[in-house]
């Protein structure tokens, strides 16, 4: 079953070792398990939310807004996607992000539309 890992946290309270090269290796390191383990399908890194554009239509006028969805300070920073056996092996995957001890992993199944 696939499964979206999303990364969230709060650049604001992240260590500052997770802005150094070591901390980089291990998010290397992490998705090359992933890969190794055969349950890798996909995933990138985001850039900051000041990035983003909101697309909303209302009436049928297109509303385009600067910035991510709803104002938070914690972030979306990326996402894995990954195929694994059940919802268990998606949560152990997720606790061994490197980012666990300081910011969060959201863990959704993924619909399959016959």
């Amino acid at each position: 079953m696939e499964y979206l890992l999303l990364i969230y946290g709060d650049p604001t309270e992240a260590p500052a070792e997770a802005r150094s090269d070591e901390h980089m290796q291990r998010w290397f390191t992490y998705t090359q398990d992933l890969e190794n383990a055969g349950v890798m399908k996909g995933g990138n890194a985001l850039q900051f939310p000041e990035t983003a554009t909101t697309v909303r239509v209302r009436n049928d006028e297109t509303l385009l807004t600067d910035g991510p969805f709803a104002e938070t300070k914690e972030i979306l920073g990326g996402y894995y996607l990954i195929d694994v056996a059940d919802l268990d092996a998606a949560l152990a995957w997720a606790a061994k992000m490197p980012n666990i001890t300081y910011g969060s992993v959201e863990v959704r199944p993924v619909v399959k539309f016959d």
